[in-house]
């Protein structure tokens, strides 16, 4: 026998095992109970409070006995009693609907429960037991417990954090620790017990919005409850039931799915509900802070986001892919300069850059492929992803001297330029994933039939992008790839390609034509005005600018009658062998507009099916984030500055379109991630460098705080830089102000780290 022996997370000393041998003999009427309190006193086995860690002690004796090293007293029968509910009705709760933006919640607080405070652990319990799917049962060891609360509308949720779970695979292996450094860092582990928003609560990122807020302050006040800190947080995902969207939303990092057996299930029966294991770092060295040790791996690519998204392109030579990573890492950090701006001034760079782009080993969808790939990567931790596509031009008519573009406009315009197809990942929520294809191309003037196949037309360019997300789709089995449109994609030979395919992507789109939906030829807009009214849906409608055929557009919440009905669509006439198809429809049209010449209307076509009023709003929920793409090409031309492209050809111009497109992507996530999850931390997105240089630019001061800011702040200050006020009624920064600050930030940060280098001196 070893001289220190460990069990449960706690070290026997030299002679222990004897001791407690020497004792149980001494004392044979001794309970357990009373055997492990005297051996933690014994032994000095406290907690940072310095109380008793009885229960780890019982563990550990058990674990002993288990290796054959003690006898134990025998354990006391006892007749256990049903647990009471201890849920007693304390509240009125005002159940009326909550739908509103978030902002218009008021301030949002996280209450934390106190063990004294009766009252307010017996709402905490109300409504986990009459609201959460699980039900109420008492948390696990050491505990903290929020309620949430609405300025405005008072209780909306609840939060209970608990011990994590002793052993998990999908976990362990992430964490790659040993079963010693498991047993000694455990408790510096906390798991997400119980999460609810009660269901009559539907506002749209709320979700995140609090998950993020309550892992910014849990760490403090574990600290001033138990005496520690933790480092990790976990929590369980039923993918029955929930997609963990939030968690996502909020940074958690999905890791595997539980066996499906509960705590309790020492023998293996039970069989549960898989649920998915999300882990959340409460800090960068959370691995340090748990006591790993380091192992010795070999060296990692995709240390940042540009090694991720272009590190793997294949151009056939692994210096031109480091040259590509070189020229996109100049690119974003000047998004608006030209290529020579972008290389500061260097010209044998700036030579490199129009070389690489020449290069014939280059092209727009090797350089767009690695990203494509990681796109689907991130698809795949989504349970609905919407693949949205749409076309734009690009100007290029002040370019004489560039080779191979062609007209955009109308017969009549002297435009010329490139056109663009695209299709770019959304989630439900609105956030951008990345692109999925991109089809450039010139405009052929010359004359055409009308009546000539679709493969001759330019409208085949929806179909060409359907096939992209059908090739995501063959790669995701988990997850359903809703291919998006708007009315340009009203194409009976699209929806016939759909239809014919078994398990391909489904289709949302915007209807345009009145087409016949029935044997008496009847239209769809006069069969979906006679269906029974399903009830109305509030639709944040965003401001437009005015347009030469359209007029401006203030931002307004509109009020939407909603209608659904199941429809078959009859071919049009030269397409009768493509047969009737049969589809969903959701009609929604605005009540009292403000402009009755232009009020909101929406006739929806989708292959997902429609047969209830939630399922129908959800369609429409679907289609609002198609506005995504309008912002991502705003994004492309404004802020990546993609028409002032100098360039001999256009061929060198898809190349550059390319890189541009990626690096649009990841200013609109950035966007995104600034408004709904302003609370988590900065170093997410930003460098220590980057954070620091703003932070002392902006307050004239040499010396940084020692924590990091969240992202709402550091987002904040770049946006200063380009231009936005920050004032209460403005809101967070835009896309615009963000690409105008941003190569200012850069340059912020490499003054910063010079200047750090010169204090340091020689």
């Amino acid at each position: 026998m070893t001289a220190v022996v460990e069990a449960a997370g706690l070290v026997f000393p030299v002679g222990a095992i004897n001791a407690i041998r020497a004792r149980i003999e001494a004392e044979p009427d001794l309970g357990r109970t009373s055997l492990s309190r005297l051996v933690c006193e014994d032994f000095d086995f406290r907690n940072a409070l310095g109380q008793p860690r009885e229960l780890a002690c019982r563990l550990a004796l058990r674990e002993l006995e288990g290796r054959g090293l003690l006898q134990l007293p025998e354990a006391q029968t006892t007749v256990r009693k049903s647990m009471p509910a201890r849920v007693q009705s304390v509240v009125e709760f005002d159940q009326r609907p909550v739908r509103c933006r978030l902002e218009a919640l008021g301030e949002v607080g996280l209450i934390a429960v106190a063990a004294a405070d009766g009252w307010l652990s017996d709402l905490w319990n109300e409504m986990i037991a009459a609201h959460h799917y699980l039900g109420y049962t008492p948390l696990v060891g050491a505990q903290i417990r929020y309620v949430i609360e609405s300025e405005h509308f008072g209780w909306l949720g609840a939060f209970g954090f608990a011990a994590s779970a002793r052993r998990l695979a999908a976990r362990d292996r992430f964490i790659d620790w040993s079963d010693r450094e498991r047993r000694n860092g455990l408790q510096r582990v906390v798991s997400n017990a119980r999460f609810l928003i009660l269901p009559w609560v539907e506002v749209k990122n709320l979700a995140s919005h609090v998950i993020a807020r309550v892992t910014h302050r849990l760490a403090e006040d574990w600290q001033c409850r138990y005496g520690y800190t933790p480092v990790l947080l976990e929590t369980f995902v039923d993918a029955e039931r929930f997609d963990g969207t939030c968690y996502r939303a909020a940074n958690w990092i999905e890791v595997g799915e539980s066996s499906g057996r509960g705590r309790q299930d020492r023998k293996r029966t039970a069989q549960k509900s898989r649920k998915r294991i999300f882990l959340y770092p409460l800090r960068t060295d959370w691995r340090t802070q748990l006591g790993i040790a380091e192992r010795v791996s070999p060296p990692q690519s995709g240390d940042d986001w540009i090694e991720r998204e272009f590190g793997g392109c294949k151009l056939g030579d692994p210096r031109r892919t480091r040259r590509l990573v070189s020229i996109v890492r100049d690119f974003y950090a000047r998004p608006q300069a030209s290529v020579p701006m972008a290389c500061n001034g260097d010209v044998a760079k700036v030579k490199a850059v129009y070389r690489f782009m020449n290069s014939k080993k280059v092209t727009p969808s090797k350089l767009l492929d690695e990203h494509c790939r990681e796109t689907i990567v991130r698809m795949a931790t989504e349970r609905v992803v919407l693949a949205v596509q749409d076309t734009t031009t690009l100007n290029y008519t002040a370019h004489g001297a560039t080779e191979g573009i062609g007209p955009i406009g109308v017969r009549a315009s002297p435009a010329v330029g490139l056109i663009l197809h695209d299709t770019i990942a959304v989630t439900p929520t609105g956030l951008t994933l990345g692109v999925l294809d991109a089809q450039v191309w010139v405009r052929d003037c010359e004359e055409k039939n009308p009546h000539r196949p679709i493969e001759e037309k330019e409208s085949v360019k929806w179909l060409r992008s359907y096939e992209a997300a059908a090739k995501a789709q063959a790669e995701l089995k988990d997850t359903l790839v809703v291919s998006t449109g708007d009315r340009e994609s009203d194409i009976y030979e699209l929806f016939a390609l759909v239809t014919a395919r078994a398990n391909g992507p489904a289709l949302l789109v915007r209807a345009n034509g009145d087409r016949y939906v029935d044997e008496e030829q009847k239209r769809l807009w006069a069969h979906m005005e006679s269906q029974q009214l399903a009830g109305h849906r509030e639709l944040m409608v965003p401001p437009r600018p005015a347009r030469a055929s359209k007029p401006a557009r203030v931002a307004r919440m509109a009020q939407l009658e909603v209608r659904f009905a199941t429809v078959v669509l009859q071919p049009p006439d030269g397409k009768k062998k493509l047969g009737k198809l049969r589809f969903f429809a959701v009609y929604a049209r605005e009540e009292n507009p403000l402009d009755p010449e232009d009020p909101i209307e929406w006739m929806l076509l989708t292959t997902v099916e429609v047969k209830t009023f939630e399922q129908a709003c959800e369609k429409l929920d679907w289609y609002a984030e198609r506005w995504q793409i309008e912002v991502y090409h705003r994004t492309l031309k404004s802020g990546c500055r993609i028409e002032e492209r100098q360039h001999h050809t256009a061929r060198t111009l898809e190349n550059c379109l390319a890189i541009d497109m990626v690096i649009a992507a990841r200013i609109l996530h950035l966007t995104w991630i600034g408004r709904t999850c302003p609370d988590l931390p900065c170093t997410i997105y930003f460098a220590d460098n980057q954070w620091k240089a703003l932070y002392c630019f902006l307050n004239k001061t040499t010396v940084p705080p020692k924590e990091e800011p969240a992202i709402r702040e550091v987002i904040g200050w770049i946006g200063k830089l380009g231009g936005h006020l920050g004032r209460k009624c403005d809101g967070p920064p835009g896309t615009k102000a963000l690409w105008i600050g941003l190569p200012r930030m850069h340059d912020i940060a490499e003054f910063f780290k010079v200047f750090a280098k010169l204090a340091e001196g020689p």
